[in-house]
């Protein structure tokens, strides 16, 4: 039989007992400490996932958004060319024919009213194959909007391009006599 240990704690079995405590203790903080990590491991995971998805999400867009600026530029510039095209024009049918049939025939501000072109053209009707994606409306109508110039005197031009999706562009000038 075992000696009951001292009164100061100093026994034989004091001691082992005191180890085996201790032991016991340092695997419940190691096994404590292991599953803390693992959750701290998870949620950094999940807070990284997080970030990037949003930084992706963002590069994205971009991404989508970056060649808007150069189509609205070139529906600027299709709309620009209708709009010189036309206002090169006399405002008075020079030959009295009204609604010429090909393009290349128009010789009057009038005679552009009611055009419609899928896909950018030039000024003889031929198609611009690069710019085939944008439509082109034109409308004139006479216009009492300049002071001091009577209507029967002034036309307004109204060039429309638009290019699927999100770009539609209209660009207005006036024609006088």
């Amino acid at each position: 039989m075992a000696a009951p240990p001292a009164a100061d704690g100093s026994g034989p079995d004091a001691s082992s007992e005191a180890v085996a405590f201790g032991a016991g203790r340092r695997r419940l903080a190691a096994r404590h400490q292991r599953g803390a990590t693992l959750i701290e491991l998870v949620i950094s995971i999940v807070v990284v996932a997080v970030a990037v998805s949003a930084i992706l999400g963002l590069l994205a867009r971009n991404a989508a958004t970056s060649a808007d600026a150069m189509v609205l530029a070139q529906a600027v510039s299709v709309a620009e060319a209708y709009i010189e095209e036309i206002t090169l024009k006399p405002l008075v049918d020079p030959d009295g024919v009204n609604g010429e049939g090909a393009r290349s025939a128009y010789d009057d501000v009038n005679d552009y009213n009611g055009l419609v072109d899928v896909g950018a053209r030039d000024q003889f009707g031929s198609a611009i194959p690069a710019l085939a994606g944008y439509t082109v409306a034109v409308g004139v109508s006479a216009s009492s909007a300049l002071p001091g110039v009577p209507g029967s005197a002034a036309a307004r031009v109204d060039v429309r391009v638009t290019f699927s999706p999100g770009v539609d562009f209209t660009i207005s000038s006036y024609k006088t006599l």
